[in-house]
Parts: structure tokens; sequence; C-alpha cells
């Protein structure tokens, strides 16, 4: 067990009033860290020194110089990768081997958004008046970024990236359940060189340290990552000082497969869509829905490859599937796991503790796979966020679209088909953000990443998100 400490104006310094939590690790139940709970008392130490340093050099500094101390900051993660990756793999749960490659993420994350500092710019606009107009795009100044407990490290580099290379000063509050990473990552910015008070990194409840930044009038834009009901409370709070807003919220995703597709493969890799960290992912696949004439032998498929996928240990390099994240968190599973038999669906696999007696300390819980859902049942509607999956039977290509669309959420989906045609009608018609076509593969570095609906506002990732990150401002020259 460790005691970390927040990082706010370059130092590491204790909450205000002295008051910690402990962070539990949920394969054995375990305290693994001590970490500070914040104040409001601490949210303004926070923002004064992100204030103080876009005030002072880094402000000042050129583009191309703050795009090589990324790129350093980058260096110091990967030569930090295995201390981040088992720090990462302890304190959610998250196999080492998707820990491992996560880091590499952030590393390469920072190094696309080095690049990008300096291809940040404006535009000239021909008016009608005598005279030169031309936009700027600037940094907003300090702002709040809010990250979740499922991909701790990897979303705080998806915000700190973006922030950074627009020439924002940042606060990073990572999630209770997963701060330690968080914490680290603060440290390694100042080792990289990065300015006093650029990254700062403070820690507490969401309704104390989250809410306070969202309230803060020195914040100029909050970007958050979590469920919808807590982005719906920071939109509230936030509009008391009309700050700029981003949010990467819930889902309900898709998994489409057409009587015409290659269901071999799709059985054999979409399990991962869904169990990939434990069903703890917004993206997760939970709703299957497929063309009635192949539906006994996609189910008998997929429950074949849940089957096969790999529950133990995190620290087990050959584990596909860890614990949840909290005992909290399964118990809330085998409820949803309860209602769906309850309601009427088919437990075809899954949804009960595993018998291997080395997990029973821990909060694992066996994927389920469903069949019989119907789009009323609360499985169907709601967003789980466990290893948990339904499959629905559909006679035609309106259909399936239409039971695609009926949900309040709209951030990923895939389509499986061999008709090319009929797969870009599908992927035009899905009221989703990100689309996969013949794969699972939701995220790409380069490309917008963000959804439509209840599931937020903005994108991330790719050039895109650097518009989160800025004010665009016209200048007007009249030469008459």
């Amino acid at each position: 067990m460790t005691e970390y400490q927040m990082v706010i104006g370059g130092e590491l310094v204790a909450a205000a009033d002295g008051q910690t939590f402990e962070v539990v690790e949920p394969h054995r139940g375990t305290v693994v860290g001590v970490v500070p709970s914040g104040t409001a008392r601490d949210v303004d130490r926070a923002v004064s020194a992100a204030q103080d340093a876009f005030d002072g050099e880094w402000t000042g500094m050129a583009a191309s110089d703050r795009g090589r101390l990324m790129l350093r900051f980058a260096q110091v993660v990967r030569d930090h990768e295995e201390e981040l990756s088992q720090l990462e793999s302890r304190q959610i749960g998250k196999p080492i081997s998707g820990a491992r490659w996560e880091v590499a993420q952030v590393a390469k994350v920072l190094e696309f958004y080095a690049g990008a500092t300096t291809k940040l710019h404006g535009s000239t606009i021909p008016v009608s008046r005598p005279g030169l107009d031309f936009t700027l795009r600037e940094p907003i100044g300090v702002v709040g970024l809010i990250v979740p407990w499922n991909f701790p490290i990897m979303m705080a580099a998806w915000k700190v990236g973006p922030a950074l290379a627009a020439g924002n000063t940042a606060i990073l509050k990572p999630a209770s359940y997963s701060p330690l990473t968080a914490l680290r990552l603060g440290e390694l910015a100042l080792e990289a060189g990065l300015p006093a008070g650029v990254l700062n990194v403070i820690t507490g409840p969401g309704p104390v340290v989250g809410a306070g930044l969202a309230a803060h009038g020195g914040i100029g834009k909050i970007a958050f990552t979590g469920e919808t009901a807590t982005g719906q409370e920071i939109m509230r709070t936030a509009a008391g000082t009309i700050k700029k807003v981003s949010l990467e919220l819930g889902g309900k995703s898709p998994n489409i497969v057409f009587a015409d597709a290659d269901l071999e493969k799709f059985a054999s890799t979409s399990p991962y869509a869904v169990f990939d960290n434990c069903g703890q992912d917004c993206c997760a696949r939970s709703r299957i829905l497929v063309e009635r004439s192949v539906h006994e032998q996609v189910v008998e498929l997929f429950a074949k490859a849940t089957q096969a996928v790999k529950v133990g240990d995190p620290s087990d390099p050959a584990t596909e599937v860890g614990p949840l994240v909290s005992f909290r968190q399964r118990a809330k599973i085998e409820e949803y796991v309860a209602s769906g038999r309850d309601e009427g669906a088919q437990l075809v696999t899954g949804g009960v503790r595993p018998s291997d007696p080395t997990l029973a300390d821990g909060a694992y819980l066996m994927p389920a796979v469903f069949d019989h859902m119907t789009p009323d049942m609360r499985i169907s509607r709601e967003e789980i966020f466990g290893p948990v999956v339904g499959v629905i039977p559909f006679d035609t290509e309106e259909e399936a679209l239409r039971l695609a669309n009926a949900s309040p959420y709209g951030l990923s989906g895939s389509i499986w088909s061999r008709d090319m045609a009929k797969a870009l009608r599908s992927a035009k018609a899905l009221r989703s953000g990100v689309i996969s076509v013949n794969c699972n593969n939701s995220v790409h570095i380069e490309a917008p990443f963000g959804g439509y609906k209840q599931s937020g506002i903005g994108r991330e990732l790719g050039m895109e998100a650097l518009e989160l990150y800025t004010e665009l401002k016209n200048v007007f020259v009249d030469i008459s």
C-alpha cells in the first residue's frame, strides 16, 4: 500500500484538510493506495496554479517548443510503461495485457498531439467590405478534465493531449475508483519538464471536486467522460458560468449481423466487443441484432466463443477478462442478470460467479449471453456496464435499423455484411457517432470519436478534438 499526493502547481500536496480515502483492488479486495480527498479549497488552489501557469511562460511559448515538451512527456511515459501498466491493472482489475496496450496508447496520443501543436491555425475570409478578414484559434485558458474509472489513464491522455496542444493549462480529476495512474501521470509531466501548474491532478469525491470544477468561474471549459446522468448534472452546474462543455457519455451499441455476413469471423471476434474490460465500456456492443434465418447459428457460435474467453487473475498475461471494478458493481450486474431472466430472456451461458476457488475473493462474474431478448426489457434498454449481451432477431434491413436506433444512446456500433451497398446504407442510417463494418474497431487516435443523442456532445481524438479546447476569434482590418 502506497500513500499518494495530489499534483498542484508543480508540487506534491495533501488535501487542504488532510482527509484521505482508500483505493481497493477488485481482484483480492485489498487496499492498494491511500489518496487525498480534495475539497473546494483544493479546487481553488489548482485553478490558481493553472491560471498562473497560463499567464506565464506556457502561453508565450512557441507552438513548436510546446510540441517538443509533449514529445518528451510521451517518452517519459514510455520509460515508465510497465510501472504504469501494473498500477492500472491493480487499481481496477484490468488484465495486464490490456493495461500494457492502453499505456502504450497514452504515449501515442501525446505524440500525435505534440505534432498537432503547429497545425492549429485560422483562415482568411473574403468579405463584402474592403479589408482583410481572418480568424485565430486561441486557447481557452484553464480547462477541467474529468475522466472515468474504466479506462483511466487512456481517457486522461485523450483529454490532456489536445488540451495542452491547444495551449491551455489543465486540471485533471480522476475517478475515485482509479486515481493512481492519473496522479503518477501528473508526476511524470513534471519529470518531463512541463512548467509547474500546466498539468494539475486533484482527487476526491465527484460531488465535491468534480462539481467544484464544473461550477468554478476560473475554468473556461469542462471535458467529461462518464455516465449520462452525471453528464447531465455537469451541464446544469456549468451553466452557472456559461463555460464550454464536452461530454462523452453512455452507450447501448448494436452489433447488426446480416445473413450474408462472415458469421465465423463475427462470432470469434465479437465477444471482445462486449466483454473486453469486463463489459465496462461505453462502446460495448451489448445488443446483437441477428437476421432471423441465421439466428440460431449465430447464438450457438457466439455462446461457444464466449465460453472460451479466459476469465482470471489480471496479472496473468493470458487473462482476457478480469473482475468488475468493485463488489458494488458486481451486485448491480447480477441484478440485471436476474431482471433479464425474470422478464423472459433465455440465459444461454454465464451470468454467475466463477467456480475457480482462486477467484473467490474478487469481484468476478462470468460473461453472460441472453437469447430471446426483446426491445422492452431492461437489459435491452439500459446501459448495464458489465459483461452482459442480449440477442434480438430481425427479418428485414429496415427492422434491424429501427431496432438499432430505438435507444436514447448513439455512440458506437457494428454492421456485418458482405454486401457493401447494404452495409453502407445501414451505416448512413444508423444514428451513432462511431460505426465499424465487418469488425468492432471503434477507436483510432487519428479519427474523431463521440456520439449522437444522449451519448454526448463533441468529439475526442483526431484533429477535431482540438476545436473543443480553443476559442475562435475573428479579426477584420479595414483597408479602405
